[in-house]
């Protein structure tokens, strides 16, 4: 199983779908609104604090298994 990591939502765009993460622990990383964990319309907001995993994506780290934490 793949270590957690916590971030803060840096920004996403609900109508792109896509937006990035910043680490606590290091980098921001890409995250695609597939990657949230969820039914119906996936987003998230500026700020939110998040749990994930970080997969390597083709252009770079991604974040995977994405959950609101506050």
């Amino acid at each position: 199983m793949s270590e957690r990591v916590k971030g803060t939502v840096k920004w996403f765009n609900g109508a792109k779908g896509y937006g990035f993460i910043q680490r606590k622990d290091g980098d921001d990383v890409f995250v695609h609104f597939q990657a949230i964990v969820g039914e119906g319309y996936r987003t998230l907001q500026e700020g939110q604090q998040v749990e994930f995993t970080v997969t390597q994506g083709q252009k770079g780290p991604q974040a995977q298994e994405v959950k609101v934490i506050q």
